[in-house]
């Protein structure tokens, strides 16, 4: 099984690029979404959230706007979080390989934003990486409720440098054009993995500390 890991920087696409990866039958695993489901009703997570950070838990539900406004700021208490959440994503992302190995898939996805910050990057055999020229990402990002270029400024600085990311990956999917030219990135990515390309960078990954 070829695992693809899915990154880019805040709003450059990596939604609608797992979008067009599942519409071609692939499965994918959001680390978003796992996290999303930590903080409304993981008994593990909420309890350890409560404790580090007081009134962050409000009927049984972390309150994910009090989080965001208490970490904005301060590395140390993002760091609390990401010990918490982390791990935790990290045993779903392991259930989820493992369901997907039973079902003999030959291909999955592994959407994850901080793919290279959290080293995650070692468990997969390919990366593809969304990109898009700054202007649009800061147009997609202050869209958004809430945001505004502040908020785009501590998210760049916490993340990757995205030459870096280009550097580091070995596909790129430009999202700044048209839609169907990122779906068709897309569809010559999942034929690639599913290629002598994928099969031998699946070999690679066995010398490597992965998900296992």
């Amino acid at each position: 099984m070829v695992i693809v890991g899915l990154t880019g920087s805040v709003a450059m696409g990596k939604t609608a690029a797992a979008r067009a990866f599942r519409r071609l039958g692939v499965p994918v695993h959001d680390a978003d979404a796992a996290v999303r489901r930590l903080l409304a009703k993981d008994k593990t997570a909420l309890a350890r959230i409560a404790e580090a950070f007081p009134g962050a838990v409000k009927n049984g539900v972390a309150d994910r706007a009090f989080l965001a406004a208490r970490v904005f700021a301060d590395a140390a208490a993002l760091r609390r979080l990401e010990a918490i959440l982390h791990p935790l994503v990290r045993q779903r992302t392991r259930v989820f390989l493992a369901e997907a190995a039973r079902r003999r898939e030959r291909i999955v996805v592994l959407d994850i934003p901080l793919l290279f910050e959290t080293g995650a990057e070692r468990g997969c055999d390919l990366v593809a990486v969304t990109d898009a020229p700054a202007f649009l990402q800061a147009m997609r990002f202050l869209a958004r409720p809430g945001m505004n270029r502040d908020r785009l400024a501590a998210m760049r600085a916490r993340q990757t440098p995205v030459r870096e990311k280009l550097r580091r990956a070995d596909f790129v999917i430009r999202t700044g054009l048209a839609r169907g030219f990122s779906f068709r990135r897309v569809a010559a990515i999942v034929a690639a993995a599913r290629g002598p390309a994928g099969r031998r960078a699946s070999k690679r990954r066995a010398w490597q500390p992965g998900w296992r």
